[in-house]
């Protein structure tokens, strides 16, 4: 069975916290932001790291009607094609990353595209996350059809 799925985000218009740390004004924001939308069958929010600017930025998917605060950006998502595994949220994600990249490797319909940045995000809601005592994140890792 494989442990690696693959994924296609779609070309969108997606909330942008701007880039920031994890207790830094502007992830706290987005993060009660966020809480306070209802809660979809599938999580809508991807975090990414910003190497240039070395901190983390949060995207919502954008929708018409979604009021969205002053302080954050709507930005346009290019989308694509991911290959996505899960692992546990905050801990070292190598062996997550590595076994994406098996999968990437071994199969000669996809390669990684660089051109594009690595997305997470957490998928556990938060009565299993009580009942784990952790989050699961999904990582994903672009790819594109060769």
């Amino acid at each position: 069975m494989e442990n690696v799925r693959v994924y296609e985000l779609p070309k969108c218009k997606m909330v942008s916290s701007k880039c920031g740390m994890f207790g830094d004004t502007a992830l706290d924001e987005f993060d009660n932001w966020l809480s306070s939308l209802p809660r979809t069958a599938f999580p809508q929010d991807y975090l990414w790291f910003d190497e240039s600017q070395g901190g983390f930025v949060w995207y919502y998917i954008y929708h018409d009607g979604l009021e969205v605060p002053d302080s954050f950006d709507i930005v346009d998502f290019s989308g694509g094609l991911y290959a996505v595994a899960c692992g546990k949220d905050g801990e070292n994600n190598e062996h997550t990353i590595a076994a994406i990249m098996q999968f990437i490797e071994g199969n000669s319909h996809f390669s990684h595209d660089a051109n594009r940045t690595q997305l997470g995000n957490v998928i556990t809601p938060p009565t299993a996350q009580e009942a784990l005592g952790y989050s699961q994140m999904d990582y994903y890792v672009p790819i594109k059809v060769v």
